[in-house]
């Protein structure tokens, strides 16, 4: 007796059927707008803004130019809390009136809708690597080795971008703050990705692959777990610990990193290029972490705890070579030349995230750093709009006291206008100017801001003006 079977067809949401079922995810009250620029000890509470993903599209990936538009913000920051609900957060002062919040984040029906559109989300938000990596051409064993040698991937640097933001900063000790709350969605669930890819049985490697994560647990004492030690760095410079406390203030790209390696983990089909990247992670890291000892020290002097830099210093130069040793070399042994590719997209995907996330930190730096030029910047912009130069797109807005605009960005610089009462104007972490009437500012494209209401009422104006130079010419 033969069956009839239909076709066998991959799953994949798109259009109109994605949008509804990202709506339909981000309407659990978890993700609704916050009433506070916090999260207080709430790890369950991520401000996703449903009311703007109904017109967002995510069926086709951004370019490389496009992926800090807002779009890819919203993305990423579904992606983090889709990745997360495999995990186990707890609040640190106990459960208490935050049941009911548990409940909702770990419901198998939020955990499913998020299934249903992940794959989506993850093409999207990490669809421009396809174009931006090139490993193509014939690989052997040697010439992988000569290619990782290549790398010098433990070589001593210059300092970085961000280094440089934090260091020439008008105010070091926000921009380093700002730096550190960037970390924290990694830092403070440390190694939880790569668990999940030591999972299973395929031989030695999956052992040797565990002492590196027991390392980052701290061999059982929770004194030494590596989240442990960040949270304790966080604490010495007056920043809460808690999880996600700072969700408002994440940048695109920290979402963007922080989700790649859960991406990676979390698609096992992947998994050759996990180890690539967890090669030049641990390789890496060492630099980075001397830098990062450094800079701290330098702007915080001895009240900074950098015990969880030095500890990567320390253990990181093992990790490297294990990593190497131990899971690639043993790896492609096994499993023959044609995984090397994988190995090397990883490093090379991971590389250019890096790059991606050091412009953006710096460009948010300086875009806090320069809220006083761009609300100086308002007048000669609004006074092009009126005398009719330019006619750009109006949105004007009314709002009543304590209305919060959650963060967000735009694709293009935008003027924020205020006709009549008072706007808490946020540009990132404990960085902000007070707007009365007929004053405003400038909004850079792709730069991280919200605003509060601090008046009865507050009427205001926003107008699309793209390139907002073109408007003194």
């Amino acid at each position: 007796m033969s069956h009839s079977l239909p076709a066998y067809r991959p799953f994949a949401l798109e259009g109109d059927e994605l949008r509804d079922a990202v709506l339909r995810y981000a309407t659990n009250p978890l993700y609704l707008d916050n009433e506070d620029w916090q999260n207080h000890d709430n790890p369950y509470r991520r401000q996703l803004r449903p009311q703007v993903l109904r017109h967002l599209d995510f069926s086709k990936p951004p370019a490389r130019a496009d992926i800090l538009n807002y779009s890819s913000l919203a993305a990423g920051r579904l992606l983090t809390s889709i990745y997360e609900a495999d995990l186990v957060f707890l609040p640190k002062s106990g459960l208490g009136d935050r049941a009911e919040d548990f409940h909702r984040y770990y419901d198998p029906g939020n955990r499913a809708l998020g299934e249903a559109i992940r794959p989506a989300l993850e093409r999207y938000a990490f669809g421009f690597l396809d174009e931006e990596v090139d490993v193509s051409g014939p690989w052997t064993k040697e010439s992988f080795l000569a290619y990782v040698e290549s790398l010098d991937a433990g070589a001593a640097t210059g300092p970085s971008r961000t280094e440089q933001a934090i260091l020439s900063s008008t105010d070091r000790e926000r921009a380093a703050r700002m730096w550190l709350i960037q970390l924290a969605p990694d830092f403070l669930s440390e190694a939880s990705p790569m668990i999940r890819n030591v999972l299973g049985n395929y031989g030695a490697a999956q052992s040797e692959w565990f002492k590196i994560i027991i390392d980052e647990y701290g061999y059982g004492v929770h004194a030494t777990k590596h989240s442990r030690l960040y949270e304790q760095t966080l604490e010495s410079v007056g920043l809460g610990s808690d999880l996600h406390r700072y969700w408002q203030y994440y940048l695109n790209s920290s979402l963007l990193m922080n989700n790649y390696f859960h991406y990676l983990g979390k698609n096992h089909e992947l998994f050759f290029r996990y180890l690539g990247a967890l090669y030049y992670t641990e390789s890496s890291l060492v630099d980075w972490c001397r830098h990062a000892v450094s800079t701290l020290t330098e702007v915080f002097g001895d009240r900074v705890d950098t015990t969880y830099f030095t500890e990567h210093v320390h253990i990181d130069q093992h990790h490297g070579r294990m990593a190497l040793e131990k899971l690639l070399l043993p790896v492609l042994e096994e499993h023959g030349e044609s995984v090397i590719p994988e190995m090397v997209r990883g490093i090379e995907e991971y590389r250019a995230l890096l790059e991606v996330s050091d412009q953006d930190f710096a460009a948010q730096i300086a875009w806090m750093d320069g809220q006083p030029e761009c609300r100086k910047l308002h007048a000669p912009v609004h006074e092009a709009i009126t005398s009719g130069r330019i006619n750009p797109p109006l949105a004007d807005i009314v709002e009543p006291f304590g209305e919060l605009s959650n963060t967000h960005c735009h694709d293009g610089d935008e003027l924020c206008h205020i006709v009549s009462g008072t706007m808490k104007f946020v540009s990132g972490f404990d960085s902000h100017v007070i707007l009365e009437a007929g004053e405003g500012v400038v909004i850079l494209k792709n730069r991280l801001h919200g605003a509060i209401i601090e008046s009865d009422e507050c009427v205001y104006q926003i107008y699309s003006v793209g390139d907002h130079t073109s408007c003194l010419s």
